[in-house]
């Protein structure tokens, strides 16, 4: 990658497939950024460049990759592929790209608490990396080989009127429309969306569930 191709990436600013730092940040941070990549669609992290897309360049390249790669080492479950590479924009100056694939292992999660094994799961929504739903976890989690089967009910029918007539539903509110428990409500949402009938458009206010030929559209 060259300088001028750094720049035209900065002039976009920051949004669903770039994230800016000036530096590497906190280590949970920047493990949170590019696992947020891995789980959505990719993307990639600009090291050396302001959040206003001004390109600052680092001082020190290599101590900045060995925080990353560290920060990545001990974050990251299971370890998330990416590749940098380094771009010189003036004497002594480099901006590091970190280059992130959609990955093949998904769901990554973060490990915020090495004592307790807690873990979360990021996804990439517009500039953002947002906690992922458990509807998202569960569509990440399902394979292709996996068959999909399910019947049409009486639940089933009533939300395909809903959503005729409204265009989106939530978790919360297909559960009170059906008269359901949410987990019941989640479990037949994800279902549908692994049979293509509907799509899961998340959202940082919250996600909900569109038919698939409107989202198509």
């Amino acid at each position: 990658m060259t300088l001028q191709e750094v720049s035209r990436l900065a002039a976009q600013g920051e949004g669903r497939f770039l994230e800016f730092k000036r530096k590497v940040p906190r280590p949970e941070r920047i493990a949170r950024e590019v696992i947020a990549f891995a789980n959505t669609k990719g993307g990639r992290v600009l090291l050396g460049v302001d959040d206003d897309g001004t390109v600052v360049g680092l001082r020190d390249a290599g101590e900045e990759e060995f925080m990353l790669l560290r920060a990545m080492n001990s974050f990251c479950d299971p370890p998330v592929d990416f590749d940098l590479e380094r771009v010189e924009i003036a004497h002594r100056r480099d901006v590091v790209v970190v280059m992130v694939p959609e990955s093949r292992t998904k769901p990554h999660y973060l490990v915020e608490n090495e004592e307790d094994g807690r873990t979360l799961a990021f996804i990439r929504i517009d500039d953002k990396s947002v906690e992922a739903s458990s509807e998202s976890l569960a569509l990440m989690m399902s394979t292709d080989s996996e068959p999909v089967q399910f019947e049409f009910g009486d639940k089933e029918r009533l939300l395909m009127r809903y959503l005729e007539e409204y265009g989106r539903i939530s978790v919360t509110e297909f559960a009170s429309l059906a008269n359901i428990a949410e987990d019941d409500a989640s479990h037949t949402l994800v279902l549908l969306t692994r049979g293509s009938i509907l799509e899961l458009q998340a959202d940082h206010r919250g996600d909900y569930f569109t038919l698939a030929y409107d989202a198509a559209r």
